[in-house]
Order: C-alpha cells, then sequence, then structure tokens
C-alpha cells in the first residue's frame, strides 16, 4: 500500500465514522448507551464548515447543561421533530426524500423507489426489523458509510479502480439524493426541533454533507486529471 492510500484510508474512515454518526441521530430518539458515547467523544474545535461547527456546539452545549430527564426530554423533541402530529407533510421535519421530492410532500413516492434500486444493485435487502421507507435519512446515510467501507476495503487490497468507482457511486448519491433534498429537511429541523441537540445534529448534517461533497469532486477531479495525463502518455 502506498503512503498516500494509507493518508487517504485514514481520510476514508473518519467520514464513515461521521457518517454512522449522523445516522443514529435520525435513525431513532437518543438512549442512554448514545448519549455516554457522544460524551466521550472529541470534537474538533473548528471544522472550517459554518453549520458543522455550529452542529458541534449545539450538541456539545446541550451535553453539558442537560437535565436529569434528558432522554425524557429528547424523545419528546425526536417526537415532535420528525414524527409530528399533522397528517399533511408539512407539521415536521419528516426525515424521508420522497416527502421533500415530491408534489404533495408524500412518502413513498419516486425518491424510495430510487435509492431502493441502488441499494439492490449495491447488494442490501431490506432488513425484516425494517419498518421505514427505504429513503429514510438513516437508510441514505448508512448507505453512504458502506459505500465508503467498500473503498477503503479496495484500497486496502489495492484495488485503485474498484476504489474509484465507489467514490463516484458516493458523489452520484450525494449529488442526486442527499444534497438535493436534505437542506430543505434542516430548515425544517431548525423550525421544529426546541433542543440544541436535535437543531445541532440538524446542523451538523448540513454542514458535512455540503463538504464531503466538495472533498468527493476535488478528490475525483484528482484522479481523473492523473488518468488523462497516464493516458497522454501511453499515446
Amino acid at each position: 500500500m502506498t503512503d498516500t492510500n494509507a493518508a487517504l484510508i485514514d481520510v476514508l474512515a473518519d467520514r464513515a465514522g461521521t457518517y454512522a454518526l449522523l445516522a443514529r441521530f435520525f435513525r431513532t430518539e437518543a438512549d442512554g448507551e448514545f448519549l455516554a458515547q457522544l460524551r466521550t467523544s472529541r470534537y474538533p474545535a473548528r471544522t472550517g464548515v459554518p453549520a458543522a461547527d455550529r452542529g458541534y456546539r449545539l450538541i456539545v452545549s446541550y451535553l453539558s447543561h442537560a437535565p436529569a430527564d434528558a432522554l425524557t426530554e429528547l424523545a419528546i423533541d425526536y417526537t415532535r421533530t420528525f414524527i409530528g402530529a399533522g397528517n399533511d407533510g408539512f407539521s415536521a421535519a419528516y426525515p424521508f426524500e420522497s416527502v421533500y421530492t415530491s408534489p404533495k410532500r408524500l412518502m413513498m413516492q419516486d425518491a424510495r423507489d430510487e435509492v431502493l434500486m441502488l441499494y439492490r444493485a449495491a447488494g442490501l435487502e431490506k432488513r425484516e426489523s425494517q419498518k421505514e421507507g427505504e429513503d429514510h435519512l438513516a437508510f441514505e446515510l448508512e448507505f453512504m458509510e458502506i459505500l465508503v467501507e467498500r473503498s477503503i476495503e479496495a484500497l486496502r487490497k489495492g484495488d485503485e479502480e474498484l476504489a474509484v468507482s465507489y467514490l463516484l457511486q458516493q458523489r452520484n448519491f450525494l449529488a442526486d439524493h442527499l444534497c438535493r433534498w436534505y437542506p430543505m429537511m434542516a430548515e425544517d429541523i431548525e423550525k421544529f426541533a426546541r433542543t440544541a441537540f436535535y437543531r445541532g445534529a440538524g446542523s451538523l448534517t448540513a454542514g458535512f454533507l455540503a463538504s464531503d461533497r466538495e472533498f468527493l469532486d476535488d478528490l475525483l477531479a484528482d484522479v481523473e486529471d492523473v488518468s488523462a495525463a497516464d493516458a497522454e502518455a501511453v499515446a
């Protein structure tokens, strides 16, 4: 393994960990184990991405001043923010791509069918315990985590071409899905969330997704430049 690939693997591993963290925020309400994990985690003082920095500050602030009944408070806020009490698509920050990409803000629309095809093409099947639609934000974040892990494994095996193909899939999924609809959900989180915990999660996710897309654009541009140079040299 080259030093360049080893350094890239470290960066990719950090990305995979962040995607796993973000998915956990939205998968279900926080429990004691998750809060304990967050309290023992180390957070960057400054990432250079304002939305991400704000997100970290809000989360740390909540954890530092959490009330004794924090789990109850967060469970109530999770329900208020992501499930809501209304029967229309405007009553909460519903964590489904279909809600933000369909004209009537309904679930189980074209976006769900699109991501389902991508999951199946990647060899992923729906878990029996999975009740939510496949375009749930947590599942889309977990899909990115899986693709990142696969690119890491390819690099470890020395298969750079396969690694690049997984990186391309990540960039395309961000461009076609997460970065296309999540910013609208982030605005709704700001509107409906009452705790700094979930406002922080929303802001952190928005900042990370935007910066990660830029990272992939830059990384793949470098790869494409090298490939073009190699092609010219062969010619």
